[in-house]
């Protein structure tokens, strides 16, 4: 299975692309789609596509996972980011890949183990993990890397999640104390 990873941005978009087999992953290819300040957003978004929708045509990924959007203090800022987000994931629909969302939270505890991991915190361990040897590899690419190996991990565990205390009680019946 190839996963392609998004870490989405109107400066800097990072993608990542793992292959799986079993309990395998390993880094096939990543890098960043940087995109000139001269640019309007319109220009920037459709390169973000193209150079997506490109990606998917070469690598042929099996799924397609995603950043949230992390709102900060900017909302122009976390509105661009949403901009970026969906001209990715329609670079995905229209290539008919299931997609799935990870929150930035979420990614750093799947790769790191807290959810308030730093930057280099999570580059150090996507390096270990992937057996990246390269040195001048950038976050935005180890953070895309991150949300990939994020998707395999929810993908493998054991763990799956009812979406609510309701559905796990009518899923597990046997596990509710009377």
């Amino acid at each position: 299975m190839v996963i392609l990873g998004i870490d989405p941005g109107t400066i800097v978009t990072g993608f990542g692309i793992v292959y799986c087999k079993g309990n395998e992953i390993r880094q096939l290819k990543s890098g960043v789609i940087s995109l000139s300040s001269n640019l309007e957003l319109p220009q920037k978004l459709e390169l973000i596509y193209d150079e997506i929708d490109s990606l998917i045509k070469i690598h042929t990924p099996d799924e397609f996972a995603i950043e949230t959007s992390f709102y900060g203090k900017n909302v122009q800022s976390a509105m661009k980011i949403s901009y970026a987000r969906g001209v990715s994931i329609l670079a995905a629909v229209h290539n008919n890949i299931p997609t799935s969302e990870y929150s930035p939270r979420e990614v750093k505890k799947s790769v790191v183990g807290r959810g308030a991991a730093t930057k280099e915190q999570v580059q150090f361990m996507i390096r270990k993990l992937l057996a990246i040897r390269e040195k001048s590899i950038k976050f935005d690419e180890t953070d895309a890397l991150a949300v990939a190996v994020c998707h395999f991990f929810k993908m493998n565990s054991p763990v799956k999640s009812s979406g609510s205390w309701k559905n796990f009680i009518k899923e597990n019946p046997d596990k509710v104390v009377g």
